[in-house]
C-alpha cells in the first residue's frame, strides 16, 4: 500500500499541474466535473473545475482537484488530504473502518463509478483521508 498526497487548488488545479509538469517533467491527467457522471449533481460554476487529477514524475506522485462543493474552500484551513490506496477491497475496508473510529465519515467506503471502492473521512485528529482500493 502507499499514501498519496491529495492537494486541492481551489480553481487552479489545471494551471498548477501544467506548472509542475514544466518544472518536474512527468505527466498529468484529469477529469473535469462537467465530463464526469457527477455533472448533473454539481452547480454550473463547478462544471469546468477539475474533479480529480493525478500527476507523476518518476517516483513523485500527487492526486489533485479544484475542491468539492461540499467542502469549504478556505486555503487557510489547509489543502492536503491523504489518499491511501489499498491493494484490495478487504484491506481498504479494514483501514477505512479503523481510521473512521472516533472520527467523521464523509462518504462511506463503497463502489465507485470509476471502478474499485472509495470512501472519505476525517479521523479523530481532524486529518482528512480518502481510502480507495482496486
Amino acid at each position: 500500500m502507499k499514501v498519496v498526497p491529495y492537494v486541492f487548488f481551489y480553481g487552479r488545479c489545471e494551471e498548477a499541474l501544467t506548472y509542475y509538469k514544466g518544472i518536474l517533467g512527468g505527466n498529468f491527467e484529469f477529469m473535469k466535473v462537467g465530463d464526469s457522471p457527477m455533472a448533473d449533481k454539481a452547480p454550473p460554476e463547478h462544471q469546468n473545475h477539475v474533479m480529480h487529477g493525478s500527476f507523476t514524475s518518476g517516483n513523485f506522485e500527487i492526486m489533485a482537484a479544484d475542491g468539492m462543493a461540499t467542502k469549504a474552500i478556505n486555503p487557510d484551513e489547509g489543502n492536503i488530504t491523504l489518499c491511501l490506496e489499498a491493494d484490495n477491497h478487504a484491506e481498504g475496508e479494514r483501514i477505512f473502518k479503523a481510521l473512521s473510529a472516533g472520527g467523521n465519515v464523509k462518504m462511506p467506503f463503497e463502489d465507485a463509478f470509476w471502478g474499485g471502492k472509495f470512501g472519505a473521512l476525517d479521523d479523530k485528529f481532524g486529518i482528512e483521508w480518502f481510502v480507495s482500493s482496486r
